[in-house]
């Protein structure tokens, strides 16, 4: 994948403390194999971002594609020994990254995210001054076998077992358990995988199995089967 930054200019602002930073699009050119999912993953961004800001009107994407992936901002901010951040208008989880220096992940656990979705005025935390679930909030782990699902199937409805509806909301992360092992509802951390609600079950997944949803058939594909520790939150 290459990636492309047309520009990058900070500003000093009037006080030492605060720094204007005006940032260009960024764009990637596609590769055989990638997916609008993929994307999305690997740039903290949603797969409705992606298509807004690209004027998609499908999923389909096509090798040597270049794709916007984080939009041209411009935002006044604490400077990097602040503990917090003030979303703005077209701000990205990945945007927000390479300011403060933090990672996706990382903002995400700080902040209880379980998707890459923030909102103008929201406040996040963007260092390790807080505490995360991964240290402090981790009932048990359990060794399992994963694999994969789409809900993009013949006589799929989409809808899982706990009302979620996967074709309306293609970037939520839910994972199918066996209830007698993990109960539905519970808020896990699945390795390789992030953050997930245990949300649906399935016939074939019983004891130390889990299915994890991912929206595009392909990347679904090239999960396979795997084994994963699963993180079990308060």
């Amino acid at each position: 994948m290459k990636k492309t930054i047309m520009s990058l200019a900070t500003v000093a602002g009037l006080s030492a403390a605060l720094t204007t930073n005006v940032y260009a699009a960024e764009s990637v050119e596609v590769d055989p194999g990638d997916t609008l999912w993929g994307l999305s993953q690997t740039h903290g961004v949603s797969v409705a971002d992606l298509k807004d800001w690209n004027n998609l009107d499908s999923n389909l994407i096509y090798p040597g594609d270049q794709l916007t992936v984080a939009p041209a901002t411009t935002n006044t901010r604490v400077d990097s020994n602040s503990n917090s951040y003030t979303v703005q208008s077209g701000d990205t989880l990945w945007a927000i990254s390479q300011r403060t220096g933090a990672s996706v992940s990382q903002i995400k656990a700080w902040n209880d995210l379980q998707s890459n979705t923030i909102y103008p005025g929201q406040t996040l935390a963007v260092s390790g001054g807080v505490e995360t679930k991964e240290t402090n909030d981790v009932v048990r782990e359990l060794e399992v076998s994963a694999t994969a699902y789409t809900a993009n199937c013949a006589g799929c409805s989409g809808v899982t077992a706990t009302g979620i509806n996967l074709l309306e909301n293609p970037d939520k992360k839910v994972i199918a358990v066996d209830p007698d092992v993990i109960p539905l509802g519970t808020e896990v951390y699945v390795e390789g995988y992030g953050y997930a609600v245990a949300g649906d079950v399935g016939s074939a997944i019983t004891g130390n199995k889990i299915d994890v949803f991912i929206p595009s058939r392909q990347e679904a594909l090239n999960w396979g089967r795997k084994q994963v520790t699963v993180q079990i939150l308060k």
